[in-house]
């Protein structure tokens, strides 16, 4: 018993030293998601915050491009591990990837073992303000074959710190 103690304390450690912010502002910020028109409110300069965007329609063989935006809207410099991002190749599950009816696409990419705490080397500095996006083809990881209604869901913010609202649909159809 005395030894879950000190893991338990290296855990917390661990899944905080990914998520460090710094300053803060108060006021609003609307985007428009390009993929499906919609606006929202965001409040800005409470933390760094990430969106996701992808074609509403895909056809079946083509790539399926994630476009994953990062937001600084404080007054700082703020940073997020990259680990468990697409600002890192596919080394480990940080999305959930379902159909409609729940099912869920296996991810089959690699599933790095980490060094703890992370190095510096791994954490992406984001100017005031400023925003970095990338895409990543989700075909590379994940084991979507079947015509459907798909959404996507980030599930890596306990290790990169990043905050993402919403989750995403796309409709795979046959060619």
């Amino acid at each position: 018993m005395k030894s879950i103690i000190p893991l338990l304390s290296a855990a917390v450690m661990v899944f905080s030293s990914c998520s460090h912010q710094t300053s803060t502002s108060s006021a609003r910020k609307i985007k428009e998601d390009a993929a499906t028109n919609k606006a929202w409110k965001r409040p800005v300069g409470k933390s760094i915050y990430a969106v996701l965007q992808v074609k509403s329609t895909i056809k079946v063989g083509d790539s399926v491009k994630l476009k994953f935006t990062v937001y600084n809207p404080t007054d700082s410099v703020q940073q997020f591990c990259k680990w468990h991002t697409p600002f890192e190749p596919l080394m480990s599950k940080y999305l959930d990837v379902k159909e409609a009816n729940g099912e869920e696409a296996n991810y089959q990419g690699a599933m790095a073992k980490r060094m703890m705490p992370p190095p510096a080397s791994s954490y992406q500095k984001v100017n005031p303000g400023d925003s970095l996006s990338i895409e990543v083809d989700l075909l590379k990881g994940y084991a979507v074959k079947k015509p459907g209604k798909y959404a996507i869901t980030y599930t890596g913010e306990g290790m990169s710190g990043l905050a993402v609202k919403d989750s995403v649909v796309f409709n795979y159809v046959k060619p």
